[in-house]
């Protein structure tokens, strides 16, 4: 499967995903709004999703499926099975004693996370409730990243990407089912978690399945190819773990300040992530592996070239995305949470954070899109570096908008902005100096025809806002319309400017996504008496 083929499917599934995510977010912000029971939640659902960007999306998937692709190389489909058997048994053996231990421990783990809400017993005894209730997510979810590498590796994308939409349904089945039943929607949603959890690794298990990968249980066992993925993954979970805990610091540093700015940062945070996880996810989901391939047979120049196209590509959809989150950040937190439990104060705060989020967007795609570079070279430890020194500038940052600047809640977004610029800045300049990456004519010349392309749609964007200024204040038909209006203006610009500058040909769009003849890595052999 070709980059582009493979970034469509990923980003195709992806965006699915993120709508549904939408309309997840819609009911939580009515169900929930932005007070005590959605910052109770909210903290309870980022515990199981820190330890699963530790341990799965993080440290093990970018140690894991480099190893894979070179099982799957020189060995064959089933030694490369064989090994992830292995590393499943690993991963199992660490994670149900740590989230029984989590699960016990789960006041301690609240009050470092959120040491704020000590001053809200109530809030802190919810939090603590309903993060026991969530927390059996993580072990299901680490075991779906593990299915998921393998999938990724033998070019079967389309179940992985599709896997969050379970989340999103079981969460808006949960709140809107169980609530009637329960306390207050935050336990609903809580109990929607760790069904979704249980729901994704039932899809990925049967997912291998079809494609004749069982994971039957084995005795853990400490072999070479273990001890190499333990070595691998040490740097990537330590990195993991410092990036993870500058997230977490900004729940530290929201609940020092007022009730609903846990909240209004996560919803904010949710509008970035739909350009993000539409492009810069499916770009490193579909490079890593097929960069691991290609260096691993020797194919040095193909591999380069597919890292400037994976940044071209993340260029070309990231910096309008940016430009339009930016611009639009009022209009599109109102119609999108403006209702129930959600108000205009609600709004103002994740608005202006939102906006903060998307000065950075264009740098989280762009480490999206270079980190597969170390990785696929099963170099994890420059990435930690790199990630460590970013997330010292992130701690200094906050300090300084908090304290030292009116910022408040905005500061917090802004220095996450900041230090993601400085996190691509630095992974660009190693490969660059390593000559691991080389800018080719065609990137730099696609790049500044996308920033003029840009600037345009920005132009159109703002003068359209201020139009429709009074309509977009409105949260009912009328304010819908005139958003959606506004967007299909700004893809219309951009995409105008664009053909006439060529930033893209339609040809390129064909060869992009057109399956190369014969390309079955999951069945390529060792050798001629080899696995099939």
């Amino acid at each position: 499967m070709t980059l582009g083929r493979a970034i469509a499917t990923v980003g195709g599934f992806t965006l699915l995903s993120r709508i549904v995510g939408f309309l997840r977010d819609v009911v939580l912000s009515a169900m929930l709004g932005s007070g005590a029971v959605a910052d109770a939640f909210i903290v309870a659902f980022k515990l199981p999703n820190f330890f699963r960007r530790l341990f799965a999306e993080g440290a093990f998937s970018a140690a894991f499926v480099p190893l894979f692709a070179r099982e799957l190389q020189a060995h064959g489909r089933e030694e490369a099975v064989d090994f992830a058997r292995q590393a499943h048994a690993a991963l199992l053996l660490v994670l149900l004693p740590f989230t029984a231990l989590l699960i016990l421990f789960m006041p301690a783990v609240v009050a470092a996370l959120a040491p704020g809400m000590r001053e809200e017993p109530a809030t802190f005894a919810l939090a603590v409730e309903l993060g026991r209730i969530a927390f059996p997510y993580l072990l299901f979810i680490s075991l779906t990243s593990l299915y998921g590498g393998v999938l990724n590796s033998i070019d079967r994308f389309a179940h992985v990407a599709a896997t969050p939409i379970l989340l999103n349904l079981a969460l808006i089945g949960a709140v809107l089912g169980l609530t009637p039943f329960l306390p207050n929607s935050g336990y609903a949603a809580a109990i929607g978690v760790a069904v979704a959890g249980l729901l994704q690794w039932l899809w990925l298990l049967l997912a291998c399945a079809r494609d004749g990968v069982t994971f039957s249980l084995v005795r853990p066992r400490w072999t070479e190819r273990v001890a190499r993925l333990v070595r691998l993954a040490t740097p990537v979970a330590i990195g993991g773990g410092v990036q993870q805990i500058s997230s977490m610091l900004d729940v530290v540093w929201a609940s020092l300040l007022p009730v609903g700015t846990i909240s209004a940062l996560y919803y904010a945070d949710r509008l970035a992530q739909l350009p993000l996880g539409v492009v810069g996810i499916a770009i490193g989901t579909a490079l890593l592996p097929l960069l691991a391939r290609q260096l691993r047979a020797g194919e040095r120049q193909a591999a380069m070239a597919n890292q400037n196209r994976a940044l071209e590509v993340g260029l070309l959809l990231g910096l309008p995305a940016a430009a339009a989150l930016w611009l639009l950040a009022d209009p599109l937190t109102r119609v999108l949470f403006q209702r129930g439990q959600f108000g205009p104060e609600d709004t103002w705060r994740t608005a202006g954070a939102l906006a903060a989020f998307a000065v950075g967007l264009p740098a989280f795609v762009l480490v999206k899109a270079l980190t597969p570079g170390f990785f696929a070279r099963e170099d994890t430890r420059t990435p930690l570096y790199v990630a460590t020194t970013a997330i010292v500038v992130n701690v200094i940052l906050n300090v300084v908008f908090l304290y030292g600047t009116t910022l408040a809640h905005v500061g917090i977004a802004l220095a996450s902005s900041l230090s993601g610029w400085l996190n691509a800045l630095l992974l660009a300049a190693v490969l660059r100096r390593r000559r691991q990456w080389v800018p080719d004519p065609r990137l730099l010349s696609r790049t500044f025809r996308v920033i003029v392309a840009t600037i345009a749609m920005g132009g159109a964007l703002w003068l359209g806002t201020g139009v429709l200024a009074t309509t977009l204040a409105r949260t009912d038909l009328a304010g819908v319309s005139a958003l959606l209006g506004l967007c299909a203006l700004g893809a219309a610009v951009y995409g105008g400017v664009g053909a006439l500058i060529g930033i893209i040909r339609l040809s390129e769009l064909r060869s992009l996504i057109r399956r190369p003849r014969g390309a079955r890595p999951d069945v390529k052999p060792a050798d001629p008496g080899g696995p099939p």
